[in-house]
């Protein structure tokens, strides 16, 4: 169970750098920044741990190690790193585990050459030591991930010195814990402190074989940091800092533009408390009272430039003589006015007097006065409908013929206002008309 534990680890580890990356492309800031970094390191190898666990010997020995890594800084907070290490792991029985216990295994002691070891690493930045400066110089990390490491243990028993393994060389899957410190020397340079705990997938590191519990070392280093490209640091960017100075200066320049606009305001007040006597206009003409020359005029006098009233021509009233020819004219179209049975529809034998009906009002600009009626026949809505329409049609003949429409009035009164008697035929046909006033 243990084994296929340490076995998904690397499949999930993948799933979070994977959308940590995606999501860090949507937030990476626009100012130049450096990203890539290589750093070298070395430091103590000790084959245990101290965060807990059995050890198979009661002696390990802290060696030389050293590495070297890449990383990749995608936030202020988030990067990617890869590192390598190698070195030796050293440990015996010659001292007995403080518990007491005398280690009798036939294995005495064991001398580990760590040929290799890769990770690829999720550091995070924990936080910037001053949360209000946009640049610090000192910074915590923590990170975790895992890769692979190959070693060749070499164990002593008492038939002597041999080789675990053989010559082949051990690989095994890592899970790399760890926590650091760095303080930057400059914008290109750190200086890089850290330890990290390397569980590994098996029991075979020390060249011991038991089966209990899995093999486990931890590296402590020292080492350079060397930041690449150009710009600031991003890992020792702090963007709240950043925000919080912009916020800052956002609010002083909103704090002085209000300044400017009380100014702005005082000098309005007094421009207008000084403007007021020149702008005052008491008879309310809109001219100011220094400049009216007529004061007091009455509300809605039209007045020029100077206040007075303006004089408006007396409006000439065109006479209009309607002669006794232009009656007969008249009459005659009344006459000869005829309309399809129950339509409003004119036939055509009274086209040439309407004809010169419509001459006449072109020639002496006349208005013209239509008023359409019937007999009783039918219902009241229907005849008012009716007179209507034939007093619309007769006026829509005449404007055709070149009459002003704007002259000519066509009303409809339906059987409302007879001439003669609606009992008989002659009667009927004489309400049956429509009348033309001319004016």
């Amino acid at each position: 169970m243990k084994a296929n534990l340490f076995k998904s680890l690397p499949v999930v580890l993948a799933g979070l750098f994977a959308g940590t990356a995606a999501m860090a492309q949507d937030t990476a800031p626009t100012t130049q920044f450096r990203t890539w970094s290589i750093g070298v390191n070395a430091g103590g190898l000790t084959p245990l741990s101290p965060l807990g666990g059995k050890n198979d010997f009661s002696n390990n020995k802290t060696s030389f190690g050293y590495g070297l890594y890449v990383k990749k800084q995608l936030t202020n907070y988030f990067s990617l790193r890869l590192d390598g290490v190698m070195g030796k792991l050293k440990g015996d029985n010659s001292e007995a585990y403080d518990s007491g216990y005398i280690n009798n295994s036939p294995v005495s002691a064991f001398d580990t050459k760590l040929n290799y070891s890769a990770s690829l690493s999720a550091v995070v930045n924990m936080f910037n030591i001053d949360m209000f400066r946009k640049e610090n110089a000192v910074q915590l990390y923590a990170s975790a991930g895992a890769g692979l490491a190959g070693y060749k243990p070499t164990i002593t028993t008492a038939a002597g010195t041999s080789a675990y393994a053989g010559d082949k060389t051990i690989s095994e899957l890592i899970i790399p814990v760890g926590v650091g410190a760095k303080f930057k020397v400059s914008d290109g340079v750190n200086i890089d402190l850290g330890w990290t705990v390397n569980f590994v997938d098996g029991d075979n590191l020390d060249g011991l074989y038991k089966g209990a519990s899995n093999d486990k070392y931890n590296y402590a280093y020292a080492g350079l940091e060397f930041a690449l490209g150009k710009g600031k640091q991003l890992a020792f960017h702090n963007p709240v800092a950043a925000t919080y100075d912009e916020a800052l200066a956002a609010k002083n320049t909103a704090n002085a533009l209000k300044g400017d606009l009380d100014a702005q305001k005082a000098e309005n007040a007094r421009l207008r408390a000084e403007m007021a006597d020149l702008l005052k206009d008491t008879d309310g003409d809109g001219v100011a009272d220094k400049l009216d020359k007529c004061p007091g005029t009455p509300a809605g006098t039209v007045v020029d430039g100077a206040g007075c009233p303006l004089k408006t021509p007396e409006k000439v009233v065109e006479k209009v003589v309607v002669t006794e020819e232009d009656r007969k004219v008249v009459a005659a179209a009344i006459k000869n006015l005829e309309f399809d049975l129950n339509k409003a529809t004119i036939r055509s034998k009274s086209y040439a007097s309407l004809n010169r009906v419509a001459a006449l009002l072109v020639q002496k600009n006349f208005s013209l006065k239509l008023a359409g009626h019937t007999d009783n026949t039918g219902s009241d809505a229907l005849n008012l409908r009716l007179s209507k329409a034939r007093a619309e049609s007769v006026k829509a003949y005449l404007v055709s013929q070149g009459a002003n429409a704007s002259r000519i009035e066509a009303t409809g009164y339906g059987e409302a206002q007879p001439i003669a008697t609606n009992k008989t035929a002659a009667g009927r046909q004489q309400n049956r008309r429509v009348e033309f006033t001319l004016y």
